[in-house]
């Protein structure tokens, strides 16, 4: 907050624009008559920053509101610059002051080679061949082909397949008489079998390498200037770079990205995030499970990411020329970049993988009794027999119907279902990108669902929701004749 003490600047026109925001905010001060949890200074200043929560809430409580409108609109007019801006910059040079007074630091100076590195990772010239670069060896290679190849091989054929799921079988068939019980426990589709091998022998492994591989990231400085390189593409799609933060942490849990889109300054650019979060960025676990899929196939990766990337940016264009709203301006503070301390990347990373597995296991465990109850009930052959028409149009096996089915749970629970499906020779190599590509596109989770009612409201959740569903199996269709067409063998 900043304090009401007389503003010093050794400008004078930014002092002069400071002085009306100062006597704006006291004019708006005398004006609030109801009681905030905040102090109504705080509600000024968040009022002359366009706050739209503050600013809903103020009309709704204060009769003279027209009063404050016309204060802010006045205030805005008469500041060549926007008003968030200046508060913002005021507040930090306070910060600096009261830091300067109580903190002595030894002058360390910058080094040629740290100036270096800060010049080549913000340039698009050298940016962004390190940023493939990043992309390439920390997830391609680390998570895809280690993670979600390596790992998940040994857990699941090594352990699950040669141990676990031979033993709890037979002991289940052992104990329980009943048919439908073994089949709920155990068997093709049980909650042990099913449901805890692909949370612990797919998932797990996939979301522990990338969690390390992003907290190395965040650790060392880089995702601030990742933002820098990006802002100019994100602003045609109607964000900034800081929008970016959310976009990359999507990349590990979709749920927690749409929570942290509320960073964002409008309601515009936190739409249209949510709408792209949900669209078109897997989370760890689908990520990682695509990558192992298509890893033997580089063209098959090709096409899956640059049909990701271009849906990505289309409907973000779209979106952002529908949507109303002024173009999003940018300023980021970016720190010095570091080696990444271990003990920060490890603590990082288990309470990642902590938070992620226990939101997931629950999650699995629910998928696979409802898939028994849709089995017993004979519900999920109908509608795996219902949507085999799509799959055909796509030019799937109908089986993988059940991929998609396990998808409207989770994403990364359809993801594993499609590993197991390529496992077993079903798909070659075109149907698996478009596979990959539809199930990318694919409903949301129930838990980001449920995120984004909450942060956006139901009707835009059910909007965001309404539009994927049907634009993910046209993409795929759309896809896969523009691959048969054209003769592609992957």
């Amino acid at each position: 907050m900043i304090r009401k003490e007389p503003l010093e600047y050794h400008n004078f026109n930014i002092h002069r624009n400071f002085n009306e925001i100062e006597k704006a905010a006291r004019d708006i001060e005398a004006l609030l008559k109801s009681d905030y949890r905040l102090s109504k200074r705080s509600i000024a200043l968040l009022l002359l920053q366009e706050d739209e929560e503050i600013t809903a809430l103020v009309r709704r409580r204060e009769k003279d509101f027209d009063v404050i409108n016309k204060i802010i609109h006045r205030t805005r007019e008469s500041c060549p610059e926007p008003l968030q801006y200046l508060i913002t910059l005021e507040r930090q040079r306070k910060v600096e002051r009261i830091l300067k007074e109580v903190i002595k630091t030894q002058g360390k100076k910058e080094s040629s080679l740290e100036r270096w590195l800060d010049s080549i990772t913000i340039k698009p010239l050298t940016g962004i061949p390190i940023l493939l670069l990043v992309l390439y060896f920390g997830l391609y290679k680390f998570v895809g082909q280690f993670g979600a190849g390596t790992v998940v091989d040994f857990i699941e054929g090594n352990i699950f397949e040669t141990y676990i799921n031979p033993w709890i079988n037979h002991v289940v068939v052992s104990l329980i008489p009943y048919k439908p019980l073994q089949q709920l426990l155990a068997l093709d589709y049980g909650i042990i079998t099913l449901g805890i091998r692909y949370a612990v022998a797919i998932i797990l492994p996939i979301v522990g390498t990338f969690f390390l591989v992003f907290s190395i990231i965040e650790d060392s400085g880089y995702l601030p200037r990742l933002a820098l390189l990006v802002d100019r593409v994100f602003k045609t799609i109607g964000l900034n770079g800081r929008a970016v933060i959310p976009m990359t942490l999507g990349f590990g849990c979709d749920t927690m990205a749409t929570l942290v889109s509320r960073t964002l300054e409008t309601k515009r650019e936190r739409i249209i995030a949510t709408l792209l979060l949900a669209l078109a960025i897997p989370c760890s676990a689908q990520l990682g499970v695509i990558l192992a899929l298509l890893s033997g196939r580089p063209y098959a990766m090709g096409i899956w990411v640059g049909f990701i990337l271009l849906v990505f940016l289309f409907i973000g264009y779209l979106t952002a020329r529908i949507l109303p709203g002024e173009r999003p301006d940018f300023y980021m503070e970016v720190p010095p970049l570091r080696m990444p301390k271990i003990s920060n990347v490890l603590e990082k990373t288990f309470s990642r993988m902590q938070w992620y597995f226990l939101e997931i296991v629950p999650m699995f465990i629910l998928a696979s009794i409802l898939i028994w109850f849709g089995k017993m009930t004979g519900l999920f052959d109908i509608l795996v027999h219902a949507i085999a028409p799509v799959m055909k149009a796509m030019g799937l096996p109908e089986k993988a119907a059940e991929a998609f089915l396990f998808g409207f749970f989770r994403r990364d629970y359809g993801a594993a279902g499609l590993y197991d499906l390529q496992k077993s020779g079903a798909l070659n190599g075109v149907q698996m990108v478009v596979a990959s590509a539809t199930l990318t596109l694919f409903v949301p989770c129930i838990a980001q669902f449920s995120i984004m009612v909450k942060e956006r409201g139901i009707k835009t959740a059910l909007a965001i929701v309404g539009f994927i569903i049907p634009f993910a199996f046209i993409s795929g269709v759309a896809l896969n004749w523009i691959l048969t067409t054209l003769g592609v063998a992957l």
